[in-house]
């Protein structure tokens, strides 16, 4: 009989009293059930991704949602080969904007956030509002190079720590009387955000129930998403509908070195730089291309090929 194994995102803001203890507990009930992935957990409540066998995929869901109460598990392909290893940490923050003291969470979740919106509901205040409407990519800038809302705006940012300077640089002050919907891979990183938004002067803003994940399962590649899902394990992307062969699918990603599609992302060769790069299979599998295209990385690379040669 064949093993069917499956990936588990999941995230729930509720105050918890102890973080260490639930931490203790889920790192043993993973272990027990032969899950790896990557789990965060703070005061603030607790950020997961796992995989694994289906049966203990289904298991864990119900353990968690006797301990944690009501909440919501994206399923999708794949299994705990996709992740290196079990990693079940305590932070300041489920998600590192830089922000614990500002973040208040109560039974119900984040306080302050943006209103939450059904995918149906992202295109029904679009057909309203039309243009008026902004999407906000709530994600690393490099994720939005495979794929991103039609339109939005892509802050320049690398980690989420840098959202706080962005918001408070003065370049989206254009946006604050304006209908922002911001958006992440499964919408926890914008239940934070659109409650900083909010708090620094953004008067309308909303988030999308799900994020990209869930407005992705709806529509595939006949609405207002287009391109490939970055995702942190070693699929590195996924994409909606049929995939890239679906008729509304739109390539953004190509290669930084010849401009061929692709989806992938490779380390920088420069050991001191690795930083994720766009490259095509052939331009990666060349030790003199695989560069993040800088200068000097490019001449660091070279050096090594020759010596390697």
């Amino acid at each position: 009989m064949q093993r069917i194994s499956k990936i588990l995102l999941y995230y729930k803001f509720l105050p918890l009293s102890d973080p260490k203890a639930v931490m203790m507990w889920q790192r043993e009930l993973c272990e027990r059930l032969g899950l790896r992935g990557r789990i965060l957990i703070s005061e603030h409540g607790i950020n997961g991704t796992v995989g694994g066998d289906m049966a203990a995929c289904k298991e864990y869901v119900k353990k968690c949602k006797e301990y944690f109460g009501k909440m919501e598990f994206k399923w999708s392909e794949g299994g705990a080969e996709d992740f290196p290893r079990l990693s079940v940490k305590v932070r300041d923050e489920i998600v590192a904007f830089g922000a614990p003291g500002e973040l208040k969470v109560d039974e119900n979740g984040v306080v302050g956030g943006g209103v939450h919106l059904k995918p149906a509901q992202v295109n029904k205040l679009v057909e309203e509002r039309g243009d008026e409407v902004v999407f906000f990519d709530g994600r690393n800038a490099m994720e939005a190079q495979i794929g991103k809302f039609k339109n939005a705006v892509v802050p320049d940012v690398n980690t989420t720590h840098d959202f706080i300077r962005e918001l408070e640089s003065g370049k989206y002050d254009w946006m604050k009387d304006k209908p922002v919907i911001s958006y992440c891979t499964g919408g926890i990183r914008c239940e934070i955000l659109s409650a900083l938004m909010k708090n620094r002067g953004f008067k309308e803003v909303y988030q999308i129930d799900g994020g990209i994940v869930r407005y992705g399962e709806k529509y595939g590649n006949d609405g207002l998403w287009e391109g490939s899902l970055y995702v942190f394990d070693k699929r590195m992307h996924t994409e909606f509908g049929m995939g890239t062969e679906d008729p509304g699918f739109v390539q953004l990603g190509h290669c930084v070195h010849c401009g061929t599609p692709t989806n992938k992302f490779e380390n920088c060769g420069n050991l001191e730089c690795r930083t994720q790069t766009l490259m095509c299979p052939s331009c990666a599998a060349d030790p003199a291309k695989r560069t993040c295209g800088r200068d000097e990385c490019a001449e660091v690379v070279r050096k090594q090929a020759h010596a390697a040669g």
